[in-house]
């Protein structure tokens, strides 16, 4: 009996120890398979988290910055009263400030439609003949063809300053036809001239005017712009980061120089355009840019058809000048 006793002890401490065994290895074995299912699952969360965030954070910085910049290049666009300058007059006027990154529009309905830019598209077309050649100011003299014209100044033979000063018709239609529709549509699109519209190369469209020596696409015809978009262009062409060369500009401004200057210290330079349908006057115009010290600003002045009015370009110069000139002093 007592060899049972002994027996049944041993045997219940043997059971016991295989049980504790058991759950010993029971649990390391699970401890073991939460540790290994942590250190497989861990990485890819980290690497998606890091990943995920690697993408998120550049993104939304890059969004700030673009918001930032769109609202610091916006110019700002101010409606001004300069209705005493025009006398009741059917007109628009607009000034460009760089230094303020401002316009300034009187009348901005008539400022944003876009009409035919007549003879201020000479700047244009001297721009891309001096750019490329077609004019050289030491050899531009043409030669008339004889043909008696109503502007006494064109009958004779003109070099590139007389026939700009006289707005000389003839003389530009040559030089467009030299420069030719490729280059011409080039320009415009570079320039963003309006609506770029060269598609009556001939003038056809002009009912004032059936000589094709003295129409084309420029004078009431196919091609248009607004007031605003002539400063925009004029800004495209004179400020510092312009495309086109120093010696270019240079030449262009001398001629586009304005020689009855009421202001010493104020230098403008603009170029005049008016253009008629059955003999009426329906455009003038006066734009180009003007220099004060360290200044620069850009400008334009239209009028269009009224009833009793001085409507000529000689009369929006005169606005032109008034107005620039009371903007700088």
């Amino acid at each position: 009996m007592r060899k049972l006793n002994i027996l049944y002890k041993i045997y219940s401490c043997a059971l016991i120890f295989s049980l504790l065994t058991l759950a010993g290895c029971s649990r390391e074995s699970n401890s073991l398979t939460d540790k290994q299912s942590v250190e497989m699952q861990a990485p890819e969360e980290i690497i998606q988290r890091e990943k995920s965030s690697t993408e998120e954070i550049p993104q939304i910085a890059e969004t700030t910055t673009d918001e930032v910049q769109e609202e610091i290049i916006e110019p700002v666009i101010a409606e001004v009263d300069w209705s005493n300058y025009f006398d009741k007059i059917n007109g628009a006027a607009v000034i460009y400030d760089p230094t303020e990154n401002c316009y300034q529009i009187y009348n901005q309905e008539l400022a944003l439609t876009r009409r035919s830019p007549c003879s201020t598209f000479k700047i244009i077309s001297s721009l891309i003949a001096l750019e490329n050649g077609i004019i050289e100011s030491e050899n531009s003299t043409r030669t008339w063809s004889g043909e008696i014209f109503w502007n006494e100044e064109w009958n004779k033979d003109i070099d590139f300053s007389d026939a700009f000063h006289a707005s000389c018709v003839w003389y530009f239609r040559e030089v467009i036809d030299e420069i030719g529709k490729d280059m011409i549509q080039e320009e415009l699109n570079r320039l963003q001239y309006g609506n770029c519209d060269i598609s009556d190369w001939d003038g056809r469209l002009n009912t004032n005017n059936n000589n094709p020596v003295l129409t084309g696409f420029w004078i009431e015809s196919s091609l248009l712009i607004s007031p605003k978009e002539q400063v925009e262009v004029m800004e495209r062409i004179f400020s510092d980061n312009t495309a086109y060369s120093e010696e270019t500009l240079n030449q262009l401004k001398q001629v586009m120089l304005l020689s009855e200057q009421n202001e010493a210290d104020i230098l403008i330079y603009g170029k005049t355009g008016m253009g008629k349908a059955q003999g009426i006057v329906v455009d003038s115009w006066f734009t180009g840019f003007a220099d004060a010290a360290d200044k620069r600003i850009f400008f334009c002045v239209y009028l269009g058809e009224t009833d009793n009015k001085d409507v000529s370009s000689t009369k929006a110069r005169e606005i032109a000048i008034k107005i620039v000139s009371d903007y700088l002093n």
